[in-house]
This record gives structure tokens, sequence and C-alpha cells, in this order.
């Protein structure tokens, strides 16, 4: 008799591994479209945190990012001309 017993316990512990498995491979796959639905204040991601690369919003992040540093770089002032250029020692 006690062999009929652990067969179905067998058996339901088989089956509850193989589940637990099955949720891990889930959520490695989900883990990065779930992370975006939780709220900053719950430790998710801020407002102004860039978008993920490969999305459109990431191009035109990026194209904005560029124009903003090459404009950055025309009006800055030039090293060779400061004030602090002849305090090197």
């Amino acid at each position: 008799m006690p062999v009929a017993r652990r067969v179905p316990a067998l058996v339901c512990l088989v089956l509850l591994s193989s589940s637990l498995g099955g949720c891990g491979s889930i959520s490695s796959f989900m883990a990065g479209g779930m992370a975006d639905l939780i709220p900053a204040w719950a430790g998710g991601l801020p407002a102004d945190a860039p978008p993920r690369p490969g999305s459109p919003e990431y191009d035109a992040y990026m194209k904005r990012r560029e124009n903003a540093e090459q404009s950055a770089g025309q009006t800055g002032l030039d090293p060779t001309t400061s004030s602090s250029a002849s305090a090197v020692h």
C-alpha cells in the first residue's frame, strides 16, 4: 500500500516542479514589458527616463540628443582662448 500512496505524490511533485520552471521562463520573457508598468513611487522607471533601445521613440530621442549636443558644441567657449588656458603649469 505505501507504493500506491507514493505514485500520486510523485506525480504532484513533478507537475509542481515543471509549472515552476514554466513560470521562470514566462517571467523572463515578460519582464521587459511588465517593468514599464510599475509606477515610479513603487520603484519603477522615473518619468524622465529615456525610451528603450529599438523602439521608434528611442530613435527620435537619439536624434534630439545629437542635435542638442551639436548646438551646445557650437555655442560653447573655445578652450584655447579662455582665461583658464594659461593657468596650466
